[in-house]
């Protein structure tokens, strides 16, 4: 039997999205995964699990991936870009960034340098090899360090010293392209 390119099995569903299967057939009969039963056996729409469930396609809200361990910090960002209108993904370890990053592609990531697992060189480079365009902020209390020698290597970057100031994210989505978005979060 064939079936549409768009359609893929459940079990493939759960390999894409790396959650265990039984997971996935929780979750396509309680209609959180967009699917259909042909013959009896559950399709998964895969073009529509990308853009609804994993905000792959563009047009939506813009999302962004922070990578800090600060919990201060981390519910800074989390006002400032639900206020800028942004999707948002926070995680405080070096491990769960390259999660995130494994599982889906991101319009914007801020990145801190001292994480207590990973450190953030090591992360930049895996961001940069999947994702060359992806826009990544360095965000450290060490500019002058070794980490971001490495990262240097790579091209330029931009970089907010710690402490972090409000204005200094809202320039920071400006001079990225998201004027319309600093505009929100500063109203």
């Amino acid at each position: 039997m064939t079936t549409s390119p768009n359609l893929i099995t459940v079990k493939e569903t759960a390999e894409y999205l790396r959650i265990p299967l039984p997971t996935v057939y929780y979750l396509v009969q309680r209609g959180q995964i967009p699917a259909v039963q042909i013959g009896g056996r559950w399709r998964v729409k895969k073009d529509l699990l990308d853009r609804d469930i994993l905000h792959t396609e563009s047009g939506g809200q813009p999302t962004v991936l922070v990578v800090d361990d600060d919990e201060a910090l981390q519910e800074t960002f989390k006002l400032f870009l639900k206020k800028a209108g942004f999707s948002r993904n926070i995680v405080g370890t070096g491990k769960e960034a390259l999660a995130a990053l494994e599982k889906q592609k991101f319009d914007l990531c801020f990145l801190d340098l001292q994480l207590p697992d990973i450190t953030g060189d090591m992360i930049y480079a895996v961001a940069k090899e999947k994702y060359p365009d992806l826009p990544i902020v360095i965000i450290t209390g060490y500019p002058d360090s070794e980490m971001m020698n490495n990262i240097l290597k790579h091209g330029p970057v931009t970089v907010l010293k710690k402490p972090l100031r409000v204005e200094d994210l809202q320039w920071t989505l400006r001079h990225l392209g998201h004027k319309a978005e600093a505009e929100k979060a500063a109203a």
